[in-house]
Protein backbone atom coordinates (compact mmCIF):
# COMPACT_ATOMS: atom_id res chain seq x y z
CA UNK A 1 0.00 0.00 0.00
CA UNK A 2 1.83 2.99 -1.12
CA UNK A 3 2.07 6.00 0.76
CA UNK A 4 -0.30 9.01 -1.05
CA UNK A 5 2.84 11.29 -1.36
CA UNK A 6 2.88 13.01 -5.04
CA UNK A 7 4.31 16.50 -4.48
CA UNK A 8 7.46 16.91 -2.33
CA UNK A 9 8.34 20.23 -0.96
CA UNK A 10 12.64 19.54 -0.22
CA UNK A 11 14.38 22.46 2.33
CA UNK A 12 17.66 23.56 4.22
CA UNK A 13 20.09 23.20 0.72
CA UNK A 14 19.53 18.83 0.91
CA UNK A 15 22.58 17.85 -1.48
CA UNK A 16 20.62 18.28 -5.28
CA UNK A 17 20.95 14.59 -5.62
CA UNK A 18 18.09 14.16 -3.71
CA UNK A 19 15.90 16.05 -6.04
CA UNK A 20 17.52 14.52 -8.87
CA UNK A 21 16.48 10.68 -7.81
CA UNK A 22 12.61 12.16 -6.79
CA UNK A 23 12.03 13.66 -9.92
CA UNK A 24 13.64 10.98 -11.93
CA UNK A 25 11.08 8.41 -10.13
CA UNK A 26 8.24 10.44 -11.51
CA UNK A 27 7.92 12.52 -8.35
CA UNK A 28 7.23 16.50 -8.41
CA UNK A 29 9.76 18.36 -6.07
CA UNK A 30 9.85 22.08 -5.57
CA UNK A 31 13.08 22.92 -4.22
CA UNK A 32 13.56 26.34 -1.64
CA UNK A 33 17.28 27.01 -1.33
CA UNK A 34 15.81 30.53 1.30
CA UNK A 35 15.22 30.23 4.88
CA UNK A 36 11.34 29.89 5.42
CA UNK A 37 8.95 31.51 7.77
CA UNK A 38 6.65 29.07 9.33
CA UNK A 39 3.82 30.92 7.67
CA UNK A 40 5.56 30.45 4.02
CA UNK A 41 6.44 26.77 5.06
CA UNK A 42 2.43 26.63 5.58
CA UNK A 43 1.17 28.25 2.40
CA UNK A 44 3.82 25.83 0.34
CA UNK A 45 2.56 22.57 2.12
CA UNK A 46 -1.10 23.58 0.88
CA UNK A 47 0.04 21.80 -2.53
CA UNK A 48 2.48 19.57 -1.22
CA UNK A 49 2.16 16.06 0.42
CA UNK A 50 5.81 15.69 2.06
CA UNK A 51 8.51 17.71 3.39
CA UNK A 52 12.07 17.22 3.69
CA UNK A 53 14.80 18.88 5.59
CA UNK A 54 17.80 19.33 7.36
CA UNK A 55 18.32 20.50 10.73
CA UNK A 56 17.31 24.39 10.33
CA UNK A 57 13.71 23.94 9.88
CA UNK A 58 11.93 23.57 12.60
CA UNK A 59 8.86 21.70 12.00
CA UNK A 60 6.40 22.63 14.32
CA UNK A 61 3.45 21.36 15.60
CA UNK A 62 1.81 24.66 14.34
CA UNK A 63 3.02 23.81 11.14
CA UNK A 64 1.88 20.04 11.07
CA UNK A 65 -1.57 21.33 12.51
CA UNK A 66 -2.18 23.70 9.48
CA UNK A 67 -1.06 20.99 7.02
CA UNK A 68 -3.66 18.77 6.59
CA UNK A 69 -2.16 17.19 3.46
CA UNK A 70 0.88 16.47 4.99
CA UNK A 71 1.41 12.77 5.02
CA UNK A 72 5.41 12.44 5.20
CA UNK A 73 8.09 14.62 6.79
CA UNK A 74 11.77 13.38 6.19
CA UNK A 75 14.85 14.69 7.70
CA UNK A 76 17.98 14.17 5.63
CA UNK A 77 19.90 12.76 8.94
CA UNK A 78 20.12 11.71 11.96
CA UNK A 79 18.46 14.08 14.63
CA UNK A 80 15.00 14.86 14.50
CA UNK A 81 14.77 17.16 17.36
CA UNK A 82 13.52 20.16 14.70
CA UNK A 83 10.44 17.94 14.32
CA UNK A 84 7.28 17.87 16.80
CA UNK A 85 7.24 14.10 16.08
CA UNK A 86 4.74 13.60 19.04
CA UNK A 87 2.55 16.14 16.38
CA UNK A 88 3.31 14.57 13.57
CA UNK A 89 2.10 11.06 15.22
CA UNK A 90 -1.12 12.54 16.55
CA UNK A 91 -2.05 14.09 13.22
CA UNK A 92 -1.28 10.25 11.23
CA UNK A 93 2.22 11.77 9.27
CA UNK A 94 4.96 9.70 8.72
CA UNK A 95 8.50 10.72 10.03
CA UNK A 96 11.45 9.26 8.63
CA UNK A 97 15.24 9.92 9.08
CA UNK A 98 18.52 8.60 7.57
CA UNK A 99 20.52 6.99 10.69
CA UNK A 100 23.55 5.96 9.07
CA UNK A 101 23.79 8.65 6.10
CA UNK A 102 26.38 10.37 8.80
CA UNK A 103 27.78 8.38 10.69
CA UNK A 104 31.06 8.08 9.09
CA UNK A 105 31.56 12.09 9.13
CA UNK A 106 30.00 12.49 12.83
CA UNK A 107 32.71 10.10 14.01
CA UNK A 108 35.32 11.09 12.60
CA UNK A 109 34.60 14.52 13.63
CA UNK A 110 34.55 13.05 17.50
CA UNK A 111 37.63 11.74 16.93
CA UNK A 112 39.47 14.74 15.24
CA UNK A 113 38.45 16.54 18.82
CA UNK A 114 39.39 14.01 21.01
CA UNK A 115 42.61 14.46 19.00
CA UNK A 116 42.67 18.23 18.94
CA UNK A 117 42.29 18.20 22.85
CA UNK A 118 44.97 16.01 23.63
CA UNK A 119 47.43 18.11 21.91
CA UNK A 120 45.91 21.79 22.07
CA UNK A 121 46.35 22.09 17.84
CA UNK A 122 43.54 24.59 17.19
CA UNK A 123 45.74 27.03 20.00
CA UNK A 124 48.78 26.02 18.79
CA UNK A 125 48.08 27.17 15.27
CA UNK A 126 46.97 30.22 15.84
CA UNK A 127 49.50 31.27 18.45
CA UNK A 128 52.09 30.15 15.77
CA UNK A 129 49.96 32.72 12.84
CA UNK A 130 50.23 35.16 15.28
CA UNK A 131 54.10 34.95 15.21
CA UNK A 132 54.41 33.05 18.13
CA UNK A 133 56.99 30.64 19.06
CA UNK A 134 55.58 28.77 22.59
CA UNK A 135 56.74 25.06 22.65
CA UNK A 136 56.45 24.92 26.19
CA UNK A 137 52.80 26.72 26.89
CA UNK A 138 51.36 23.90 24.48
CA UNK A 139 52.32 20.85 25.88
CA UNK A 140 50.22 17.84 25.11
CA UNK A 141 49.22 14.35 26.06
CA UNK A 142 48.69 10.94 24.62
CA UNK A 143 45.79 8.95 24.01
CA UNK A 144 47.61 6.09 24.38
CA UNK A 145 46.38 4.53 27.69
CA UNK A 146 43.83 6.95 28.70
CA UNK A 147 40.18 5.95 29.08
CA UNK A 148 37.47 6.96 26.54
CA UNK A 149 33.77 6.64 27.99
CA UNK A 150 31.49 6.48 24.75
CA UNK A 151 27.79 7.44 26.22
CA UNK A 152 25.28 5.73 23.80
CA UNK A 153 26.81 3.01 22.03
CA UNK A 154 24.49 3.20 18.53
CA UNK A 155 26.11 3.31 15.13
CA UNK A 156 28.48 6.29 15.55
CA UNK A 157 29.68 5.61 18.77
CA UNK A 158 30.65 2.08 17.73
CA UNK A 159 32.76 3.52 14.81
CA UNK A 160 34.70 6.15 17.55
CA UNK A 161 35.00 3.08 20.25
CA UNK A 162 36.52 1.50 16.89
CA UNK A 163 38.65 4.58 15.44
CA UNK A 164 39.88 5.61 19.24
CA UNK A 165 41.10 1.85 20.29
CA UNK A 166 43.11 2.30 17.16
CA UNK A 167 45.04 4.64 19.48
CA UNK A 168 45.62 2.75 22.00
CA UNK A 169 42.33 4.00 24.33
CA UNK A 170 40.68 1.81 26.81
CA UNK A 171 37.18 2.45 25.92
CA UNK A 172 34.29 2.31 28.28
CA UNK A 173 30.50 2.53 27.60
CA UNK A 174 27.44 3.55 28.98
CA UNK A 175 23.87 2.60 26.76
CA UNK A 176 20.82 1.30 28.34
CA UNK A 177 19.77 -0.56 25.72
CA UNK A 178 23.14 -2.41 24.87
CA UNK A 179 23.95 -5.62 26.74
CA UNK A 180 27.00 -5.88 28.31
CA UNK A 181 27.97 -9.08 25.75
CA UNK A 182 26.82 -7.42 23.03
CA UNK A 183 29.26 -4.07 24.19
CA UNK A 184 31.97 -6.94 24.58
CA UNK A 185 31.65 -7.75 20.68
CA UNK A 186 32.75 -4.04 19.51
CA UNK A 187 35.18 -4.43 22.14
CA UNK A 188 33.75 -1.90 24.78
CA UNK A 189 33.48 -2.33 28.33
CA UNK A 190 30.02 -1.76 29.30
CA UNK A 191 29.90 0.28 32.35
CA UNK A 192 27.02 2.02 34.94
CA UNK A 193 27.15 5.98 34.32
CA UNK A 194 28.03 5.95 38.49
CA UNK A 195 31.13 4.01 37.75
CA UNK A 196 31.84 6.12 34.18
CA UNK A 197 32.20 9.70 35.97
CA UNK A 198 35.86 8.61 37.65
CA UNK A 199 36.84 5.98 35.71
CA UNK A 200 36.68 8.28 32.70
CA UNK A 201 39.82 10.54 31.18
CA UNK A 202 37.58 11.53 28.39
CA UNK A 203 34.14 11.49 27.81
CA UNK A 204 32.01 11.37 24.50
CA UNK A 205 28.14 11.49 23.81
CA UNK A 206 26.44 10.24 20.90
CA UNK A 207 22.52 9.95 22.13
CA UNK A 208 19.47 11.34 21.04
CA UNK A 209 18.02 14.85 22.68
CA UNK A 210 14.76 13.19 24.94
CA UNK A 211 14.02 14.23 27.96
CA UNK A 212 15.97 11.35 29.82
CA UNK A 213 19.36 12.65 28.11
CA UNK A 214 19.05 16.10 28.38
CA UNK A 215 21.76 17.92 30.34
CA UNK A 216 23.20 14.07 30.81
CA UNK A 217 26.48 15.98 31.73
CA UNK A 218 25.58 18.08 34.48
CA UNK A 219 27.53 19.66 37.61
CA UNK A 220 26.62 16.98 39.68
CA UNK A 221 28.29 14.62 37.21
CA UNK A 222 31.06 16.69 36.54
CA UNK A 223 31.93 16.68 39.76
CA UNK A 224 32.26 13.15 39.83
CA UNK A 225 34.66 13.35 37.08
CA UNK A 226 38.41 13.10 37.31
CA UNK A 227 39.99 16.22 37.57
CA UNK A 228 40.87 17.89 34.36
CA UNK A 229 38.57 15.16 32.35
CA UNK A 230 37.85 16.26 28.93
CA UNK A 231 34.22 16.36 27.71
CA UNK A 232 33.06 15.84 23.95
CA UNK A 233 30.13 16.81 22.61
CA UNK A 234 29.01 15.73 18.70
CA UNK A 235 25.65 14.99 19.44
CA UNK A 236 22.91 17.13 20.27
CA UNK A 237 22.99 20.80 22.14
CA UNK A 238 21.40 20.09 25.46
CA UNK A 239 23.13 16.89 26.23
CA UNK A 240 25.53 18.97 28.12
CA UNK A 241 24.50 21.35 30.58
CA UNK A 242 26.84 24.40 29.05
CA UNK A 243 26.91 26.26 32.69
CA UNK A 244 27.84 23.66 34.71
CA UNK A 245 30.13 22.89 31.62
CA UNK A 246 31.47 26.43 31.86
CA UNK A 247 32.33 26.54 35.64
CA UNK A 248 33.88 23.10 35.37
CA UNK A 249 36.37 25.05 32.95
CA UNK A 250 36.86 27.67 34.94
CA UNK A 251 37.97 25.71 38.11
CA UNK A 252 39.93 23.39 36.10
CA UNK A 253 37.57 20.52 36.90
CA UNK A 254 37.54 20.34 33.37
CA UNK A 255 40.66 20.09 31.44
CA UNK A 256 38.89 20.68 28.23
CA UNK A 257 35.95 20.62 25.54
CA UNK A 258 35.40 20.10 22.69
CA UNK A 259 32.01 21.34 21.21
CA UNK A 260 30.00 20.98 17.52
CA UNK A 261 26.28 21.76 19.04
CA UNK A 262 25.14 23.88 21.27
CA UNK A 263 21.30 24.40 23.11
CA UNK A 264 21.07 27.37 20.87
CA UNK A 265 22.37 27.41 17.38
CA UNK A 266 24.32 29.93 16.70
CA UNK A 267 24.80 30.34 20.62
CA UNK A 268 24.11 33.77 21.51
CA UNK A 269 25.96 34.06 25.26
CA UNK A 270 29.42 33.51 23.94
CA UNK A 271 31.45 33.20 27.40
CA UNK A 272 31.43 28.70 26.56
CA UNK A 273 32.78 29.27 22.93
CA UNK A 274 35.46 31.93 23.71
CA UNK A 275 36.67 30.28 26.75
CA UNK A 276 40.60 28.88 26.07
CA UNK A 277 40.11 25.71 26.79
CA UNK A 278 36.78 25.11 24.45
CA UNK A 279 37.84 24.25 20.82
CA UNK A 280 33.97 24.68 18.77
CA UNK A 281 33.16 24.08 15.38
CA UNK A 282 29.47 25.29 14.04
CA UNK A 283 27.79 21.84 13.75
CA UNK A 284 30.24 20.42 11.24
CA UNK A 285 30.01 16.96 12.28
CA UNK A 286 27.97 15.92 9.38
CA UNK A 287 29.41 18.37 7.18
CA UNK A 288 30.90 16.72 4.95
CA UNK A 289 30.72 16.18 0.96
CA UNK A 290 30.17 12.37 1.46
CA UNK A 291 27.84 12.82 4.41
CA UNK A 292 25.52 15.49 2.29
CA UNK A 293 25.67 13.22 -0.55
CA UNK A 294 24.95 9.91 1.13
CA UNK A 295 21.92 11.14 3.56
CA UNK A 296 20.22 12.59 0.24
CA UNK A 297 20.21 10.09 -1.97
CA UNK A 298 19.46 7.64 1.21
CA UNK A 299 16.12 9.97 1.91
CA UNK A 300 15.11 10.39 -1.76
CA UNK A 301 15.12 6.39 -2.39
CA UNK A 302 13.07 6.29 1.52
CA UNK A 303 10.63 8.82 0.42
CA UNK A 304 10.07 6.95 -3.54
CA UNK A 305 9.85 3.63 -2.16
CA UNK A 306 7.15 4.89 0.63
CA UNK A 307 5.44 6.67 -2.23
CA UNK A 308 5.68 4.18 -5.12
CA UNK A 309 5.84 0.51 -3.46
CA UNK A 310 4.96 1.10 0.28
CA UNK A 311 7.98 -0.27 1.43
CA UNK A 312 9.04 1.95 4.64
CA UNK A 313 12.32 2.84 5.84
CA UNK A 314 14.25 4.44 8.49
CA UNK A 315 10.16 5.25 10.18
CA UNK A 316 10.89 7.40 13.66
CA UNK A 317 7.35 7.42 14.90
CA UNK A 318 5.91 3.94 13.32
CA UNK A 319 8.49 0.96 13.37
CA UNK A 320 6.10 -1.71 13.12
CA UNK A 321 4.33 0.15 9.80
CA UNK A 322 6.46 -1.70 7.36
CA UNK A 323 5.11 -4.73 8.68
CA UNK A 324 1.54 -3.99 8.39
CA UNK A 325 2.17 -2.45 4.52
CA UNK A 326 3.91 -6.12 3.35
CA UNK A 327 1.36 -7.33 0.61
CA UNK A 328 0.73 -11.04 3.05
CA UNK A 329 -0.54 -8.39 5.95
CA UNK A 330 -3.30 -6.54 4.12
CA UNK A 331 -6.20 -8.91 4.54
CA UNK A 332 -5.22 -8.97 8.22
CA UNK A 333 -5.43 -5.38 7.78
CA UNK A 334 -8.67 -5.73 6.96
CA UNK A 335 -10.42 -8.16 8.92
CA UNK A 336 -9.04 -6.40 11.94
CA UNK A 337 -10.60 -2.88 10.70
CA UNK A 338 -13.62 -4.12 9.82
CA UNK A 339 -13.79 -6.52 13.01
CA UNK A 340 -13.01 -3.15 14.79
CA UNK A 341 -15.46 -1.21 13.50
CA UNK A 342 -18.32 -3.59 14.10
CA UNK A 343 -17.22 -4.15 17.76
CA UNK A 344 -17.61 -0.15 18.25
CA UNK A 345 -20.99 0.22 16.44
CA UNK A 346 -22.36 -2.71 18.79
CA UNK A 347 -20.86 -1.16 22.18
CA UNK A 348 -21.61 2.33 20.98
CA UNK A 349 -18.45 3.69 21.65
CA UNK A 350 -18.44 7.00 20.23
CA UNK A 351 -20.05 8.36 23.17
CA UNK A 352 -16.66 9.65 24.28
CA UNK A 353 -16.63 7.68 27.63
CA UNK A 354 -13.60 5.46 28.19
CA UNK A 355 -13.55 2.43 27.63
CA UNK A 356 -11.23 -1.51 27.71
CA UNK A 357 -10.76 -3.09 24.70
CA UNK A 358 -9.11 -6.60 25.05
CA UNK A 359 -7.98 -8.52 21.90
CA UNK A 360 -7.43 -11.94 21.52
CA UNK A 361 -5.02 -13.04 19.08
CA UNK A 362 -5.51 -17.28 18.08
CA UNK A 363 -2.77 -18.70 16.39
CA UNK A 364 1.20 -19.60 15.90
CA UNK A 365 1.75 -16.78 13.96
CA UNK A 366 0.07 -13.98 15.12
CA UNK A 367 2.67 -12.87 17.73
CA UNK A 368 4.44 -10.88 15.05
CA UNK A 369 1.74 -9.38 13.54
CA UNK A 370 0.26 -8.01 17.20
CA UNK A 371 1.49 -4.57 16.50
CA UNK A 372 -0.28 -3.31 14.11
CA UNK A 373 -3.59 -5.78 14.44
CA UNK A 374 -3.69 -3.39 17.90
CA UNK A 375 -3.61 -0.37 15.58
CA UNK A 376 -6.24 -1.40 12.87
CA UNK A 377 -8.56 -2.61 14.88
CA UNK A 378 -8.47 1.16 17.28
CA UNK A 379 -8.73 2.59 13.50
CA UNK A 380 -12.08 0.93 12.64
CA UNK A 381 -13.28 1.44 16.25
CA UNK A 382 -12.21 4.93 16.59
CA UNK A 383 -13.28 6.18 12.76
CA UNK A 384 -15.40 9.05 13.05
CA UNK A 385 -14.40 10.06 16.80
CA UNK A 386 -11.04 11.85 16.04
CA UNK A 387 -11.26 15.51 14.41
CA UNK A 388 -8.26 15.02 12.18
CA UNK A 389 -9.06 11.34 11.35
CA UNK A 390 -7.25 8.38 12.66
CA UNK A 391 -4.78 5.75 10.97
CA UNK A 392 -2.40 3.00 11.67
CA UNK A 393 0.28 5.95 12.59
CA UNK A 394 -1.72 7.72 15.45
CA UNK A 395 -4.23 5.42 16.54
CA UNK A 396 -2.15 4.07 19.36
CA UNK A 397 -1.64 7.87 20.67
CA UNK A 398 -5.18 9.33 20.21
CA UNK A 399 -6.50 5.63 21.57
CA UNK A 400 -4.33 6.58 24.56
CA UNK A 401 -5.15 10.10 25.07
CA UNK A 402 -9.10 9.15 24.93
CA UNK A 403 -8.63 6.85 27.79
CA UNK A 404 -9.03 3.86 26.14
CA UNK A 405 -7.41 0.76 28.00
CA UNK A 406 -6.38 -1.78 26.03
CA UNK A 407 -5.24 -5.01 26.34
CA UNK A 408 -4.18 -8.22 24.32
CA UNK A 409 -4.34 -11.89 25.56
CA UNK A 410 -2.82 -14.43 22.63
CA UNK A 411 -3.26 -18.63 22.33
CA UNK A 412 -0.90 -20.37 19.68
CA UNK A 413 -2.37 -23.72 20.54
CA UNK A 414 -6.22 -22.20 20.16
CA UNK A 415 -8.93 -23.81 17.77
CA UNK A 416 -9.95 -22.45 15.61
CA UNK A 417 -6.47 -21.13 14.87
CA UNK A 418 -5.56 -17.54 13.12
CA UNK A 419 -9.00 -15.65 14.67
CA UNK A 420 -9.06 -12.10 16.14
CA UNK A 421 -11.64 -11.51 18.81
CA UNK A 422 -12.37 -8.16 19.87
CA UNK A 423 -14.25 -7.19 23.01
CA UNK A 424 -15.46 -3.89 24.64
CA UNK A 425 -16.24 -3.08 27.94
CA UNK A 426 -18.19 0.03 28.22
CA UNK A 427 -20.21 1.32 31.35
CA UNK A 428 -20.34 -2.36 32.99
CA UNK A 429 -21.76 -3.86 29.23
CA UNK A 430 -19.74 -6.11 27.17
CA UNK A 431 -19.53 -6.87 23.72
CA UNK A 432 -17.45 -8.87 21.70
CA UNK A 433 -16.99 -10.19 18.19
CA UNK A 434 -14.55 -12.45 16.33
CA UNK A 435 -13.34 -12.70 12.82
CA UNK A 436 -10.95 -15.04 10.27
CA UNK A 437 -9.40 -15.22 7.00
CA UNK A 438 -11.51 -17.19 4.44
CA UNK A 439 -8.67 -16.96 1.66
CA UNK A 440 -8.17 -13.54 1.72
CA UNK A 441 -11.70 -12.86 2.57
CA UNK A 442 -12.69 -11.39 5.78
CA UNK A 443 -15.55 -13.23 7.62
CA UNK A 444 -17.30 -12.42 10.75
CA UNK A 445 -17.76 -15.66 13.42
CA UNK A 446 -19.45 -14.66 15.95
CA UNK A 447 -21.26 -11.56 17.07
CA UNK A 448 -21.78 -11.74 21.03
CA UNK A 449 -22.96 -15.07 21.92
CA UNK A 450 -24.18 -15.79 18.57
CA UNK A 451 -22.06 -17.72 16.15
CA UNK A 452 -22.57 -17.99 11.95
CA UNK A 453 -21.16 -21.15 10.94
CA UNK A 454 -20.14 -20.53 7.88
CA UNK A 455 -19.22 -16.81 8.68
CA UNK A 456 -20.75 -13.43 7.20
CA UNK A 457 -18.15 -12.04 4.58
CA UNK A 458 -17.24 -8.45 5.91
CA UNK A 459 -17.89 -6.70 2.59
CA UNK A 460 -20.21 -4.43 1.25
CA UNK A 461 -23.02 -3.84 3.20
CA UNK A 462 -24.42 -5.65 6.15
CA UNK A 463 -27.32 -5.61 8.52
CA UNK A 464 -27.70 -7.33 11.60
CA UNK A 465 -31.00 -8.17 13.56
CA UNK A 466 -32.07 -9.37 16.43
CA UNK A 467 -34.46 -12.85 15.88
CA UNK A 468 -37.01 -13.55 18.51
CA UNK A 469 -36.43 -17.39 18.20
CA UNK A 470 -39.76 -18.18 16.94
CA UNK A 471 -38.05 -19.25 13.43
CA UNK A 472 -40.77 -16.40 11.61
CA UNK A 473 -37.89 -13.64 11.30
CA UNK A 474 -36.37 -14.65 8.58
CA UNK A 475 -39.26 -13.93 5.66
CA UNK A 476 -40.50 -10.47 7.41
CA UNK A 477 -36.94 -9.46 7.09
CA UNK A 478 -36.28 -10.05 3.35
CA UNK A 479 -39.97 -9.17 2.62
CA UNK A 480 -38.99 -5.70 4.05
CA UNK A 481 -35.39 -5.07 2.61
CA UNK A 482 -36.86 -5.89 -0.91
CA UNK A 483 -40.04 -3.28 -0.30
CA UNK A 484 -37.12 -1.02 0.75
CA UNK A 485 -35.13 -1.86 -3.15
CA UNK A 486 -32.36 -2.97 -1.34
CA UNK A 487 -30.27 -5.73 -3.79
CA UNK A 488 -29.49 -8.58 -1.03
CA UNK A 489 -26.65 -10.22 -2.08
CA UNK A 490 -26.57 -13.09 1.26
CA UNK A 491 -28.78 -13.76 4.00
CA UNK A 492 -27.63 -15.73 7.06
CA UNK A 493 -28.88 -16.90 10.37
CA UNK A 494 -26.60 -17.95 13.58
CA UNK A 495 -26.72 -21.35 14.56
CA UNK A 496 -30.00 -22.81 16.47
CA UNK A 497 -28.92 -23.20 19.53
CA UNK A 498 -28.16 -19.29 20.41
CA UNK A 499 -30.20 -18.03 23.20
CA UNK A 500 -30.10 -14.58 21.04
CA UNK A 501 -30.01 -15.97 17.41
CA UNK A 502 -28.93 -13.28 14.71
CA UNK A 503 -29.54 -12.75 11.94
CA UNK A 504 -27.11 -10.99 9.25
CA UNK A 505 -28.04 -9.85 5.84
CA UNK A 506 -25.48 -8.27 3.02
CA UNK A 507 -27.53 -5.66 0.58
CA UNK A 508 -25.30 -4.05 -2.00
CA UNK A 509 -25.62 -0.99 -0.48
CA UNK A 510 -26.28 0.80 2.91
CA UNK A 511 -30.24 0.90 3.27
CA UNK A 512 -31.96 3.91 4.60
CA UNK A 513 -33.23 4.22 7.98
CA UNK A 514 -32.87 0.23 8.57
CA UNK A 515 -34.38 0.64 12.22
CA UNK A 516 -37.97 1.76 10.63
CA UNK A 517 -38.08 -1.01 8.42
CA UNK A 518 -41.62 -3.09 9.01
CA UNK A 519 -40.33 -6.20 10.39
CA UNK A 520 -42.04 -8.57 13.04
CA UNK A 521 -40.23 -11.06 15.04
CA UNK A 522 -36.64 -9.09 14.47
CA UNK A 523 -35.98 -6.27 15.74
CA UNK A 524 -32.63 -4.15 13.61
CA UNK A 525 -29.24 -4.34 15.52
CA UNK A 526 -26.80 -2.57 13.46
CA UNK A 527 -25.89 -1.66 10.12
CA UNK A 528 -22.28 -0.86 8.52
CA UNK A 529 -21.14 -0.85 5.30
CA UNK A 530 -17.27 -1.61 4.33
Amino acid sequence: MPVNVVRILVTDGINEQCAQILRNRGLHVTVVVAKMTSEEIIRRLKTHDALLVRSATKVTAEIIEASPGLKLIGRAGTGVDNIDVDAATRHGVLVMNTPGGNTLSAAEHTCVMIASLSRNLPAACASLKAGKWERSKFMGSEMYGKTLAVLGLGRIGREVAQRMRAFGMRVIGFDPMVSAEAAQEFHVEKRELDEIWPEADYITVHTPLIPQTKNLINADALSRCKHGVRIINVARGGIVDEAALLNALKTGRCGGAGLDVFAEEPPTNLALVQHPATICTPHLGANTREAQQRVARELAEQVASAAQSGTLVGLVNAPNLNDAMRFASRPWLWLSRALGTVAGMLAGVGSGKPFELQLTLNGPDMDAMQSFLISSVLVGLMAGMTPNGVNLINAPMLAHEAGIRVSVTRDSAATPAHTIGVRITLDGQEHSVVGELQGEQSVLVQLDRARFESGVTLGGNVLFFKSDGSGDALMPIITALVSARAELLTVMASGPEDTTPLIAVRTLDPVHAPEKLPTSHAKFLLQTYF
